[in-house]
């Protein structure tokens, strides 16, 4: 990995933490400017079939990687189930939202996802934003806008949530397709959407909440990821959004919990929640904050951002350490996934 690395420029470091988003039905029309810019991977933003003709588009991106002497892409989609699916459609079934999983058997649920997510990967996308390990309470449930709302959760208490995400995130592992794990430390109880508003607030969560708990069977099943959430937990970190906190990603995530895995942010791009920064700044206070892989929906922000984040690493010795780290956490998950060789 030491060498990969030793190998990058400082800019193509700084490209590497970026996850850009690109249209999922024409996942070429963007790619080409990413790929010379050296990012780390592409998101497929919207909704497309899977079919042969994606299977093709994302070989054509992949291919174009490795012509440009760029290493190979982590290609990441939202396939959680129900409202919330990426790729459905030709190879890859549709399924319900994870609530109605949730009540599955672990064997159903286990084959269930088995069914997906190999045509999945079989058509190129190898890291899921998924699964949701946030718990609604009984009490909120559709009144939650960002999860409940959608039936995103496994259930309705920790114990339930987290049973799901043990069993969806091994299935996944089986098929190939990294895991991601989100929203930390937790969208349940907020009531309003981080993509829509500013004002999504858990003013109950801290670092003994039992709904932390999902996230810690996420971690120990074996995913890939954590996705940090761009909403304010006061009794965590009364000054900043989770994802722009240290105390939430450095301290609770990787020091109290033990997390040493990628961890990303949800969209930097276009969320209403992460406007309050100028869009270079959005990705130097998530790495500052201890994240490794900035997602932004918007692919005119990357090159913003990478020239943010190279500048910053220019300037200070502890910034082009912590630039590293943030690289070594994106090779370590393109090692696992196969896309890089140890």
């Amino acid at each position: 990995m030491n060498t990969t690395l030793g190998a990058l420029s400082p800019s193509q470091r700084a490209a590497q933490v970026l996850l850009v988003g690109v249209d999922a039905t024409r996942p070429t029309a963007d790619s080409p400017s990413l790929v010379a810019l050296g990012v780390g991977g592409v998101f497929l933003h919207g909704r497309v079939a899977g079919s042969s003709t994606l299977q093709a588009a994302l070989s054509t991106v992949q291919r174009s990687a490795r012509r440009q002497g760029t290493l190979p892409l982590l290609v990441a989609a939202d396939e959680e189930g129900g409202a919330v699916q990426t790729v459905t459609g030709g190879t890859v079934p549709a399924f319900p939202a994870a609530l109605v999983q949730g009540s599955w058997s672990t064997t159903t649920l286990r084959r269930t996802t088995t069914t997906w997510a190999t045509p999945l990967r079989a058509l190129g996308v190898n890291l899921d934003l998924a699964p949701v390990a946030d718990t609604v309470p009984a009490s909120l449930g559709t009144a939650n806008p960002p999860i409940g709302r959608y039936q995103r959760e496994y259930g309705t208490t920790p114990t339930v949530v987290g049973r799901g995400v043990a069993v969806v995130i091994p299935a996944m592992k089986t098929a190939r397709l990294g895991a991601t794990v989100k929203h930390f430390p937790g969208l349940g109880r907020v009531h309003a959407n981080t993509d829509t508003s500013t004002t999504a607030v858990d003013d109950t969560a801290t670092v003994t909440d039992p709904y932390l708990q999902p996230f810690v069977a996420g971690m120990h099943a074996g995913a890939t990821a954590v996705m940090v959430s761009s909403a304010r937990y006061p009794r965590l970190d009364p000054n900043n959004l989770a994802m722009w906190s240290s105390a939430v990603v450095t301290d609770l995530l990787r020091g109290r919990l033990g997390w040493h895995g990628l961890v990303l942010s949800d969209d930097l791009g276009s969320a209403v929640a992460a406007q309050g920064k100028p869009v270079g700044s959005r990705a130097v206070a998530f790495l500052g904050a201890g994240g490794d892989l900035v997602l932004t929906v918007v692919p005119s922000q990357a090159a913003t951002m990478r020239n943010a984040i190279a500048a910053q690493a220019a300037g200070r010795a502890s910034w082009r350490s912590r630039l590293d780290d943030a690289v070594r956490h994106v090779l370590a998950a393109k090692i696992a996934l196969g896309l890089v060789s140890c």
